[in-house]
């Protein structure tokens, strides 16, 4: 889902680049007030190295395309949206100048598609099924989430004029749909393991 630099014009890069700054500080403002200062940044470091290596792995699939999983949702869900979007803030500067995955002048837009929009969208939907099924609300919300991230993407590409409405509709859609079933079973063992194992990790006050 990164987009490299060059498939969406300066003008449009530097509006999503505004975008993110506004999100990035508004995450500052709430973290200034938060009383797990500490504990929070040890959690974005880990979480960032850890969403850093594990998305750069390309896993083989019955598609022919490789897959490369988000683990935004999975973070959205324990840390909460804002630290979720910092995680990918980070990862995806990482990504861009260690890897070559992405670029920076459109790591505003692939911000805003796997950071913003894949954590509101998971969180918002993971505390309205919460109230249902947990094991329910985790997988429904990482589908949903990473779904309505692929049609972030899609509106910026349309926007960019760099594809067109049929041609990713057909490819993206079902491919990041396949995607994002997957990863909505591993969330809700990985998840289950840790309410389990180390609860203290899911109790850290999200925002």
């Amino acid at each position: 889902m990164h987009l490299p630099d060059g498939i969406i014009s300066f003008e449009q890069a530097i509006i999503y680049w505004i975008i993110t700054l506004i999100i990035i500080s508004i995450f500052l403002y709430k973290f200034s007030k938060d009383e797990n200062k500490e504990k929070r940044i040890i959690s974005i470091a880990l979480f960032s190295v850890f969403t850093m290596v594990v998305t750069s792995v390309s896993v083989p699939s019955p598609l022919g395309v490789p897959i490369h999983f988000f683990l935004i949702p999975l973070i959205a869900i324990i840390l909460g949206p804002l630290s979720s979007t910092i995680v990918s803030f980070v990862t995806l500067i990482m990504q861009a100048l260690v890897l070559n995955m992405g670029g920076i002048t459109s790591l505003g837009a692939n911000f805003l598609v796997m950071g913003f929009i894949l954590s509101i969208v998971t969180y918002g939907f993971y505390r309205i099924f919460g109230y249902l099924n947990e094991k329910v609300a985790i997988f429904a919300s990482t589908i949903i989430g990473i779904m309505f991230a692929t049609f972030g993407q899609v509106a910026i590409l349309l926007i960019s004029g760099a594809m067109n409405f049929d041609i990713l509709l057909s490819t993206l859609v079902p491919f990041y749909l396949f995607i994002s079933i997957i990863e909505g079973f591993a969330n809700v063992v990985i998840i289950t393991a840790i309410e389990k194992t180390k609860p203290e990790i899911i109790e850290i006050n999200k925002i």
